[in-house]
């Protein structure tokens, strides 16, 4: 029995504490997340919407973020990759798709 929050809204919330550290806040406006194993794995693939006012830290951040260090208690984020990218004067709209790995 799970206790606590899932992995996807661990994820989530690193996601928006990351950015904040970056100098940048994102909103997460919809997410999904499916099961996933392989013949040594299991985890879970995550697709995440989400939205931001435009600004050079946010585009820094989004352009960084393959790399960035995401702790997620009881996971590893395996990938992570800006699948989409729309912007407009007022907003920066993206979709990011993960995985995530169960470390234990």
């Amino acid at each position: 029995m799970m206790r606590g929050p899932g992995v996807a809204a661990l994820l989530e919330r690193r996601l928006i504490a990351a950015a904040q550290a970056a100098g940048t806040g994102i909103a997460i406006t919809e997410s999904r997340a499916t099961e996933w194993h392989s013949a040594t794995f299991s985890g879970m693939r995550h697709e995440i919407m989400a939205e931001a006012p435009p600004c050079p830290r946010l585009d820094r951040w989004l352009a960084e973020l393959a790399e960035a260090d995401l702790p997620v208690a009881g996971h590893l984020v395996a990938d992570i990759a800006v699948a989409a990218i729309e912007r407009d004067a007022a907003r920066t709209r993206f979709r990011l798709e993960a995985l995530t790995v169960a470390n234990g």
